[in-house]
């Protein structure tokens, strides 16, 4: 008989990541538009403000990783949560841009941590014979919030144009998060005292260097492509208020792929999904650049999204696979951090070339830098993950 999949801790933990994530992405739309009507702040200003976040949360996971290694998981996980709810409390105090900017950056460090603890206790809740595509299903709690939150929150703000009721909004999710992942029933393992000397692989698994390499060359694609694609859109294509479209079509393109592809993980064929993956993501930028009209812009968002659908699950099952029972978390921060310094060297590098040359320059830069991470999965990754997979 084959193990239960949708046990209950299960799908607490997959009901927690979708607080968790519901409550970020429902007020980060209109967080531009709040420093700007509130504090009156110019765009280098809330720049600067909103950049905290992210800069606070990739310094943060790679510690996080040790520490959910090294400590009782659950404990670690509900004092990360309890931390990144009430910061959302701290939006709705902030009397100044100042006070705001403190608590956003604050904010980046629970989040890095809740982010690597409850995708590590997700995995610790799995049967082993399901964890495979268990991984790939917990990644749909994020995208359908990715999906609808964004939407839920500028529908807010329409009826009620009152910024605190999206505060308020997210602060309750993502308490219910909190008090689900409270109720997690789970046997504490035992924790080993490890006398090894502090090294560099506590904090990122050195052997998934290669596996953490391309989510860098792959975040650093995507940061370019979402922080840069609603005035490239406008300003080059001429296509005015598709961004939601846009992402909303992506989101599908993830969703499908991560529903249609369980079986093959299920079935341990890693590679094959992750090589699929970056073909079909690349073909997708390749079409973004290449057919500068409707059909390319929405078409590559299906194929984007249903590349990152068929690679993301694999990476994160392959970097798992290759370490050690008591290195979960640490695998975990490293694929987490890997795509985050990615993300924030897209947006450094999409500024400097938009600025430099043109929108057109950044988005056939990414074109080719994405071609180059697939050829790197292709000659490097694979090898290193089949070569450390056989120790």
């Amino acid at each position: 008989m084959q193990d239960k999949l949708w046990n209950r801790n299960y799908l607490k933990v997959m009901t927690a990541n979708f607080a968790m994530s519901f409550a970020f992405f429902v007020m980060t739309p209109l967080l531009p538009l709040y420093l700007s009507e509130e504090f009156g702040a110019d765009k280098d200003m809330i720049g600067l403000v909103l950049s905290g976040y992210a800069i606070t949360a990739l310094l943060v996971r790679p510690f996080s990783g040790f520490i959910v290694d090294r400590f009782p998981r659950k404990k670690v996980l509900l004092i990360a949560l309890l931390l990144y709810s009430v910061c959302f409390g701290g939006y709705i105090a902030a009397g100044s841009i100042l006070i705001f900017a403190i608590v956003r950056t604050i904010h980046g460090g629970p989040f890095g941590a809740a982010t690597v603890a409850n995708s590590t206790m997700a995995i610790d809740v799995l049967p082993s014979s399901r964890r495979a595509e268990g991984i790939a299903f917990y990644g749909l709690s994020n995208n359908i919030a990715c999906a609808i939150a964004p939407t839920i929150g500028i529908l807010i703000y329409k009826y009620t144009n009152n910024f605190d009721i999206i505060f308020y909004t997210a602060l309750a999710v993502a308490t219910v998060g909190l008090i689900t992942d409270a109720t997690i029933k789970t046997t504490e393992r035992q924790i080993i005292p490890d006398k090894k000397a502090i090294s560099l692989d506590r904090f990122f698994l050195l052997k998934g260097w290669a596996i953490g390499a391309n989510m860098i060359f792959f975040g650093l694609c995507y940061g370019v492509l979402s922080n840069y694609l609603a005035i490239y859109g406008k300003e080059t294509l001429g296509i005015t208020g598709g961004t939601g479209v846009y992402f909303a079509l992506l989101s599908a393109g993830l969703i499908t792929a991560r529903l249609l592809k369980t079986r093959s993980i299920r079935e341990g064929k890693m590679v094959e999904n992750a090589a699929q993956g970056v073909i079909i993501s690349s073909l997708g930028y390749l079409l973004f650049v290449v057919c500068q009209n409707s059909i390319g812009y929405y078409g590559s968002a299906i194929l984007i999204g249903l590349g990152n659908g068929h690679f993301w699950p694999a990476l994160q099952n392959m970097i798992i696979n290759i370490a050690n029972k008591d290195e979960r978390g640490t695998a975990n921060s490293t694929l987490l951090t890997s795509w985050d310094l990615g993300i924030g060297l897209g947006i450094l590098l999409g500024g400097v070339l938009t600025e430099q040359i043109s929108y057109n320059a950044a988005f056939w830069t990414i074109a080719v830098l994405h071609i180059i991470g697939a050829a790197f999965f292709f000659l490097i990754t694979k090898g290193s993950y089949n070569k450390h997979l056989k120790i």
